[in-house]
This record gives C-alpha cells, sequence and structure tokens, in this order.
C-alpha cells in the first residue's frame, strides 16, 4: 500500500516538534491560516512563529522564577503609570529594563516615599532578568535579615550567605520600614559585602541616605554600606503621590459623588408622584 506524502503543514508540526518548539508549535496553524488568506509574508510569519516560542520560554522562565525567587507579584514595567509619577524619567528606567546594569554587576537603588512606585519598579527588574534566564530572588530587609540570623543560629550562617550571593538580581524591599537589631544590621553588611561587585541588588527605601544610620543602628556601618552600594549605581528618587492613596481618593470620590446624587433623586421622587396622581 502506498505511504501518502505529508502535507507542508505536518512536516512544519515534525520539525517543531523535533526542534522541542512547543510555543512555535502551538501558533503554527493560525499562522499559515494567516499566509493563505495574504495576511501575512513569509518573512512576518517566520518573526510570528519564532516570537510565539520566545513568549513561551519567557513565560515558563517567569513562573519558575516566581516558585524560586519568592517574588511576591508579577508586576512588569508595561503596567507602571508613568503619568503619575512625572518626576521619573522614563528613558531611564526603560534602559534599565534592558538590564546592562546586571551584565556590569551595577545596583539600582529607588527612594521615596511610601506607595509611589518602587516595589513595583524594583520587582519589574527582576521580572526582566528572570525572563532573560537570570536567577533572581526577593526579599523585604527585615525577612533577608531573620533569614541569616535563623542560619546563624542554626550553624548554616555560611551557606545562607553563599545561597543569597549567587543570584544575579537580589531584591531588597522596604528598607526603613521596620527596625532591625545591630546584629541583623552586622548580617546585612556581611552578605552586601559579598555582592559588592559580583552582581546586582536592587533596594528600595523611603528614607534618605542620611536616615540610614537610624535605620541600621550604626551611622559607621551605615555609611559604609552606603559607600559600597553607591558606587556601581543607578539611585532613582521619586517624588510623588502614592497610587495607594489614590485608589482610596478615587473610591472615596465616587462614594460622594454617589451619596450627593441620593437626595436629588429622593426630592424629584414627590413631584413625580404628584404629576401622575
Amino acid at each position: 500500500m502506498k505511504t501518502l506524502p505529508l502535507s507542508r503543514r505536518d512536516r512544519l508540526r515534525h520539525i517543531l516538534a523535533d526542534l522541542r518548539m512547543p510555543g512555535a508549535l502551538e501558533a503554527l496553524d493560525t499562522i499559515l491560516r494567516d499566509i493563505d488568506g495574504g495576511a501575512l509574508t513569509a518573512p512576518d510569519a517566520i518573526e510570528q512563529l519564532l516570537t510565539a516560542q520566545i513568549q513561551l520560554r519567557n513565560n515558563r522562565r517567569l513562573q519558575a522564577a516566581m516558585r524560586s525567587s519568592r517574588l511576591p507579584a508579577v508586576k512588569q514595567l508595561h503596567d507602571f503609570d508613568f503619568t503619575f509619577q512625572p518626576s521619573l524619567r522614563r528613558d531611564q528606567i526603560e534602559s534599565l529594563h534592558e538590564l546592562g546594569f546586571v551584565e556590569r554587576r551595577e545596583n539600582v537603588i529607588f527612594l521615596g516615599p511610601p506607595g509611589v512606585g518602587k516595589t513595583h519598579l524594583a520587582i519589574s527588574l527582576a521580572i526582566a532578568a528572570a525572563q532573560s534566564g537570570r536567577r533572581v530572588y526577593y526579599g523585604t530587609l527585615a525577612d533577608l535579615i531573620t533569614s541569616l540570623e535563623e542560619a546563624q543560629a542554626a550553624g548554616r550562617l555560611q551557606s545562607r550567605l553563599k545561597i543569597l550571593t549567587h543570584p544575579a538580581v537580589l531584591v531588597v524591599d522596604e528598607i526603613g520600614y521596620l527596625p532591625i537589631s545591630r546584629t541583623g544590621a552586622m548580617l546585612f553588611f556581611q552578605l552586601m559585602t559579598r555582592r559588592y561587585e559580583h552582581a546586582s541588588t536592587v533596594l528600595t527605601s523611603n528614607k534618605g541616605f542620611e536616615e540610614w544610620g537610624e535605620v541600621f543602628g550604626d551611622e559607621v556601618m551605615a555609611a559604609a554600606l552606603i559607600d559600597r552600594l553607591v558606587h556601581h549605581c543607578h539611585l532613582v528618587t521619586i517624588r510623588g503621590n502614592s497610587y495607594r492613596m489614590r485608589q482610596h481618593t478615587e473610591l472615596w470620590q465616587t462614594l460622594h459623588a454617589t451619596h450627593d446624587d441620593a437626595p436629588a433623586a429622593r426630592r424629584r421622587r414627590p413631584r413625580q408622584e404628584v404629576a401622575t396622581s
């Protein structure tokens, strides 16, 4: 019995399966249909096919990063509202997301009052790094210090320091929000010393550098820490209103408008009843 030759569609399916490109394989039928309909040229089709595979790869990397890095949420650059924070230089933030600072093992520090988007931008940098195949890790300052103190008490401090030194991007969030012990400050200083010029750290703080001595309980240690962090650093200061307060304000305005409209509706109702009686 003569075997019928495979169609081009089936041959492409086999090729993509052999190359282990499930993203491209999933998009193949739609792309071929658009080619048949004249909506896509051959170069466009190739670009879409490869883009579909890259998107799947990036999504898988992000899912793996979310599991291993303890990122609290998915916050990406395209979700950030620059119109609400005009003090930010958009070109600087977009340039940071190209990850040149990671290749150069430089740091990024976001300073500003609560709610202005520091954590959002820090996480979006970590996600961009994870999507590029780099290892990332997230923790608040308090959580990182707690993990170091517990490791020290269990005799595993050097192992824990090694683990936290390895990620290409370490996000240290919420510096200045909670008090820390002198021992905790010393352990954090050790971690930052290990990462200095070896890997990138992204930090957020609601305190200016002049207040870090109070945060860490030691002016000399804080000065030494700042010196290491800012030596190769991109400093982003955000001056603006809180996103969370904006949401509260919008909710209050909505409720206030509804409350103001209600009496007017009640005042109109009696006249309508008289007119129809």
